[in-house]
């Protein structure tokens, strides 16, 4: 059942796909690695080619901008933080724009605050936008825009936001890419006999529990249950999701040959997510 159900996602015709730093930097020294990210650029060709619409979440602003300006330190503060961030940006849509360029692709830049999702007039422009750049046929690289907001730093990460921008645009698969290959029945670099879980039919409060929130990416942020919030958030909205590891990003053609890549969350039968009710919740975790 689950093999056929896989089967079906070479369908899917308007995709959002999450790359994390750890998939899209050197763990060495943090640089942007060009190799993947030139990767990436041919594997979004291919979906583009196959007329199907893409979105980029991408990550790395901070790493980027410390790798630009030779800083080897944690950031001491919010304000270094967001101004790693506002160098870090422009150099990693430079990478984007020549690598994309490269496959005949136009990056657009769209950085998004919560303001932006929590606002009914702001969130419906901001899907107009999008709609609009993919009738171009341009690649929208979607990030938060940490440089402006003290509350949007606040938030959350880019799990999140990739799984709002789903239900934003209606998109009807996630795809996030990390330095995970999926979903386990416990930490599988602590316990030796956790199980990987294939197939997830429903995000339950006692799964969320399950979840532990860290990542054993140093430049990463989003945990296991900033993943399965996603998971929530997107298959409330309609999408399916799949967690991955963006590792070998070959692991995009299995996902659309229908192989058993990743963790795959089913998407629920009912489109019923609430932004407001949502973007009014406490977030705390940190983006950066």
């Amino acid at each position: 059942m689950e093999t056929n159900y896989r089967k079906t996602l070479k369908n899917k015709k308007r995709i959002v796909i999450k790359v994390g730093s750890s998939t899209i930097t050197h763990a060495e020294t943090g640089a942007a690695n060009l190799g993947k990210i030139e990767k990436l650029a041919r594997k979004i060709y291919d979906l583009r080619s196959e007329g199907k619409e893409v979105v980029l979440v991408s990550s790395g602003a901070i790493a980027a901008g410390k790798q630009v300006l030779a800083v080897r330190t944690k950031a001491r503060s919010l304000a270094e933080k967001q101004a790693f961030a506002a160098v870090g940006q422009a150099q990693l849509m430079m990478i984007y724009k020549r690598i994309f360029g490269e496959y005949n692709l136009t990056a657009g830049q769209v950085l998004l605050t919560r303001f932006t999702m929590l606002d009914e007039e702001a969130r419906h422009n901001a899907k107009n936008t999008f709609d609009e750049l993919l009738k171009l046929g341009v690649v929208p690289v979607v990030n938060e825009n940490d440089t402006v907001s003290t509350s949007e730093i606040r938030f959350g990460d880019n799990d999140r936001l990739s799984a709002l921008v789903s239900s934003l645009i209606g998109a009807d698969l996630l795809i996030l890419l990390s330095d995970v290959d999926g979903l386990y029945s416990d930490d599988p670099n602590k316990n030796p006999d956790a199980k990987f879980i294939s197939t997830v039919e429903a995000v339950t409060p006692n799964l969320m529990v399950m979840a532990k929130d860290s990542t054993g990416s140093e430049v990463g942020t989003g945990g296991m249950a900033a993943k399965l919030e996603a998971a929530r958030i997107a298959c409330s909205s309609g999408a399916d999701m799949i967690i991955a590891s963006g590792e070998d990003l070959s692991v995009l053609d299995r996902i659309f040959a229908g192989e058993e890549a990743g963790t795959l969350f089913e998407a629920g039968k009912i489109s019923s997510f609430d932004f407001d009710s949502y973007m009014k919740q406490p977030h705390t975790q940190e983006t950066l």
